[in-house]
């Protein structure tokens, strides 16, 4: 049985702390992690610089992701044509 797992971020001097749920691979803590240290207090600047760099590379995963379903797609298309 797996135990769920925390992680905590100080924000402002505040202390936060999140269920990771299981999270057996560490997949999530690595994943929140990337912009955002636990090792020191963050202000709210920190915070937002890490959403927005999260958020791009999002952006840019989402836009690769639509690039190989086109390519799949034209693949698709020229094969049903033979």
């Amino acid at each position: 049985m797996s135990k769920n797992k925390n992680i905590t971020f100080h924000i402002n001097q505040e202390a936060y702390t999140i269920d990771l749920g299981p999270d057996e691979d560490n997949a999530l803590r690595k994943g929140i992690t990337k912009f955002l240290t636990t090792e020191k207090n963050l202000s709210t600047a920190e915070l937002l610089l890490a959403y927005l760099r999260k958020t791009q590379e999002l952006v840019t995963l989402e836009k690769q992701i639509a690039e190989e379903i086109g390519r799949i797609s034209s693949f698709e298309t020229l094969n049903s044509t033979n």
